[in-house]
């Protein structure tokens, strides 16, 4: 059992984007036009001219069918599970309106963000490229029919965004948002023993039974019997169990909320009664909690808390000003998969005539041991 339940929010690429490449990499201006991509170099690249339907349009700019497929692409790469999500009309006019507020925004950065943009891009994905390798990110891109230059396009103008929006944040709100979310930041070492409602390989419990189980455990750890060894022998949480049950000096904001919260409220060093979550009883010990101090943050730590409250402005463009930005917005429908084609019934075989007499049909061929003459 993983305590891990990092919440996914539909803050639209923005979050996405910043949280894939957190997890791939440790640690050209706005985008690209109609007519032209640039390279990691700098070159230009030659590109069809794009005469599909335009399907928006938007105070300074507009969104053609080519260009919203072709966002859909690459954000499919980025995030397969978002492919799934576009087929649904719901979702496919708020990615649109996300296209259009990201188009929008880049070209309305400062040069400074749209330097810092394109750096990062090709920053991530050439890390992203060294770690698929060469021919995996190829056949990657053209899976999505995506070239390299439009998916470096793509990532610039979203950074160049991310990097606009926070150098909007001011001391005071970077301050007020750490305030927020300090505790989720917090460490804490916990050793626990799980009891789980849907033991692997087992019978079910009810929570009564569970709950009778894990009181017995508990019982038994206020006795005295070693916890690490104990937990080793009768946890069921895997990630846990061969380290005796504990989870040393992890964010306390990755676990499922009474998990998290009795980690941060637990007196050290005491055995708890056992606490519910939606995976079974757990029997705990916190043995350790580290509570974060602004001045103390890590230069990663302080760009996420910064991301966090950046997301303040693009959440206030989204709901007051783009509304007032977009003049027309008339979507492709969603492309349905083609039928199979039905086979052609084959003609009929013409059967062979039989004589009217069936005495004649009896008769062997001529040639045949019958036509011998007796000796």
């Amino acid at each position: 059992m993983s305590q891990n339940n990092k919440k996914r929010s539909w803050k639209g690429m923005l979050m996405t984007l910043t949280l894939v490449f957190a997890l791939v990499v440790t640690g050209c201006g706005a985008g690209s036009d109609n007519n032209a991509g640039e390279t990691k170099e700098g070159t230009k690249t030659e590109a069809k001219k794009d005469n599909s339907k335009v399907v928006a349009t938007y105070e300074g700019g507009q969104l053609t069918e080519n260009e919203f497929n072709k966002e859909i692409a690459i954000r499919s790469i980025f995030d397969p599970q978002s492919a799934q999500l576009l087929q649904i009309e719901q979702f496919r006019e708020h990615f649109a309106k996300e296209t259009i507020a990201y188009k929008y925004l880049a070209e309305k950065a400062t040069d400074k963000a749209k330097e810092e943009g394109k750096k990062k891009a090709n920053e991530q994905i050439d890390a992203i490229k060294k770690q698929l390798g060469d021919e995996q990110f190829k056949k990657m891109l053209e899976a999505q029919k995506v070239t390299e230059a439009e998916m470096r396009d793509f990532t610039a103008r979203i950074l160049t965004v991310v990097a606009d929006m926070n150098q909007k944040v001011t001391d005071e709100q970077l301050k007020a948002e750490f305030e927020k979310v300090k505790n989720e930041m917090t460490t804490a070492s916990v050793r626990h023993i799980l009891v789980q409602f849907k033991p692997e390989g087992g019978k079910e419990r009810t929570k009564e039974e569970a709950l009778k189980i894990a009181k017995g455990y508990e019982a038994r750890l206020k006795k005295g019997e070693d916890f690490a060894k104990l937990a080793s022998e009768v946890s069921e949480d895997g990630g846990s169990k061969a380290n005796g049950g504990l989870y040393a000096d992890a964010q306390v904001g990755q676990w499922v909320p009474a998990f998290k919260e009795a980690a941060l409220t637990l007196e050290l060093n005491k055995i708890s009664e056992p606490v519910e979550t939606e995976y079974g009883y757990h029997v705990m010990r916190v043995e350790k909690r580290t509570e974060k101090q602004f001045d103390k943050l890590t230069e990663e730590e302080m760009n996420m808390v910064r991301a966090t409250a950046a997301t303040q402005y693009m959440d206030k463009f989204m709901k007051d000003e783009l509304p007032k930005l977009i003049k027309k917005l008339e979507l492709p429908p969603v492309p349905q998969p083609e039928a199979p084609k039905a086979e052609e019934p084959k003609a009929e075989q013409p059967k062979a005539e039989q004589p009217a007499d069936n005495k004649e049909a009896d008769k062997p061929a001529a040639g045949t041991e019958a036509d011998k003459p007796a000796e």
